[in-house]
């Protein structure tokens, strides 16, 4: 039918007044853009898909859209914590600048055109279903109009963790709550896939689709009598896996409460496969998808105890920082590309602009990769920044750090055991043994101590922690900020 349209065109155009004509012609022109979909998952790390080399693990439409696309073998979270992600997902703009530094702090509408509102001005029908996360403060209200950031449609609960049917929920264009009535991914693809039904076919769309599981719901007492992340899920996901047969990773104790944890988190993983093999079957109905970039993401990954951690996220470790990321686009992707470029998050979008070939005229702190990750060519170094930011509390750590083709180094300065390492990636590829304090690694770590200090002198991060947070912290607070970046608010403050 498109080319039905294209040869129809072509045919009138003679005959049109030149002023038509001219309307015409930028019809077309927004016809060739090409589509964006995005999906992404929350909490789900890279070992926990088949493409990725996990052989219990079932993820049948992802590994396909992995033989029909390229996977990058090393894509990480710099920030492994969600609001930092999504931030840096929009504006391409280092936390410390787009304002999303921690958890539940708003992205700042003033800073930088962001990725809809890019995408809107070339003509594109923007969207957005699921987890939102950006909004700052009180999580439970609507997003207002003003804060969309260039979405025309935004159906979400900002952010929610129970995600049955009858309790997940999300705020209607009338900003009033209604609540699903099946599991929340299913329900979020279902708008995804109602709202394709219904675009107008002569533009270009781009949606995201954001699905918050495998996310932990919430926690369980364990038969140690301790407290664990909950994962369990729906029937129909939780037995198609026999708990007493999965395997455990590395070096974590065996026991039935992580077994337990284990079962639901790979459950729920199958679900989230479940929902994007729907979206890519309409996308198929459609006949988009070869004039359409598909990205496949997380926000950063999960911990399951590994390591001993306290939380599921937030780590230097491979299991909280590395993440899947999956791109399908026929018009400059070749099938079945397993590409070892180092990729960060700040890289997403001005990559994805890159393959899209718009030009925001804009400067951003990551780099355009999309006509490198094909060449999948690294050198010694090539890395990738890893931090994280705190405002304090239980449990609060704040590091900083880099992975490379070699190693993972973090450092804080609290000599805390769990964020103070380094990792041989070749010799102990499950980081089991940290060689932080490990003489005869002395060189290695004083030239991945240089290499963290440079990108924090790019950022001018001055390893910035709660305390100094504090310090210049706005009168509204961080949670209701949205006009001060902490980089302004730190260079007003050295003034």
């Amino acid at each position: 039918m498109r080319y039905m349209y294209l040869n129809l065109l072509l045919i009138v155009m003679p005959f049109i007044p030149c002023s038509s004509q001219s309307v015409n012609s930028n019809e077309a022109t927004s016809q060739k853009l090409s589509n964006l979909v995005i999906v992404l998952s929350d909490q789900h790390s890279a070992d926990m898909v088949g493409a990725y080399g996990n052989k219990e693990i079932i993820t049948p439409n992802l590994d396909k859209l992995s033989s029909e696309g390229m996977l990058l073998e090393n894509a990480y979270s710099s920030q492994p914590v969600c609001t930092p992600f999504r931030g840096m997902l929009m504006s391409g703009l280092h936390p410390l600048k787009n304002g999303a530094f921690v958890n539940d702090v708003p992205l700042l509408p003033n800073k930088t055109k962001l990725l809809a509102q890019i995408l809107k001005e070339k003509g594109y029908q923007t969207a957005y279903f699921g987890k939102w996360h950006l909004l700052g403060g009180n999580r439970d209200r609507p997003i207002p109009k003003e804060l969309t950031y260039g979405f025309d449609t935004v159906l979400t609960n900002n952010c929610h963790t129970d995600f049955r049917a009858g309790k997940a929920f999300f705020w209607n264009k009338n900003g009033e709550k209604e609540f699903f009535n099946e599991w929340e991914p299913y329900g979020q693809t279902r708008q995804a896939i109602d709202y394709l039904k219904d675009i107008d076919k002569s533009k270009p769309f781009a949606i995201i689709l954001s699905l918050h599981p495998p996310h932990d719901w919430g926690k369980f007492k364990g038969e140690d009598g301790k407290m664990h992340y909950r994962y369990d899920t729906i029937d129909e996901l939780m037995n198609l896996y026999n708990r007493d047969s999965i395997t455990l990773r590395p070096g974590l104790e065996d026991t039935p409460d992580r077994r337990r944890m284990y079962h639901g988190y790979m459950a729920e993983v199958t679900g989230v496969d479940i929902a994007l093999g729907r979206l890519m079957g309409q996308l198929k109905k459609m006949q988009a998808e070869d004039n359409t970039l598909i990205v496949f993401s997380a926000d950063h990954g999960d911990m399951l105890e590994s390591h001993d951690a306290i939380l599921p996220k937030q780590y230097p470790h491979d299991y909280s920082n590395k993440i899947p990321f999956i791109l399908k686009y026929p018009k400059k992707i070749k099938k079945g590309i397993r590409s070892k470029t180092f990729f960060g998050t700040l890289d997403i979008l001005p990559t994805l602009l890159g393959y899209l070939d718009i030009d925001s005229n804009q400067d951003y702190d990551g780099r355009d990769l999309s006509k490198t990750l094909e060449k999948s060519k690294i050198n010694r170094e090539d890395y990738v920044p890893l931090w994280v930011y705190q405002l304090g509390g239980v449990n609060a750590i704040n590091w900083r750090g880099v992975v490379t083709e070699d190693y993972t180094f973090s450092m804080d300065e609290d000599k805390n055991p769990i964020t103070n390492t380094l990792f041989d990636r070749k010799k102990d590829p499950f980081q089991l043994n940290n060689l932080f304090n490990n003489p005869n690694y002395t060189v290695v770590k004083e030239r991945l101590e240089k290499l963290t200090y440079q990108w924090m002198h790019k950022y001018k991060d001055d390893f910035y922690g709660p305390k100094d947070f504090k310090s210049v912290q706005p009168k509204e607070t961080w949670s209701y900020n949205y006009t001060k970046s902490p980089m302004d608010l730190f260079e007003k403050k050295a003034r």
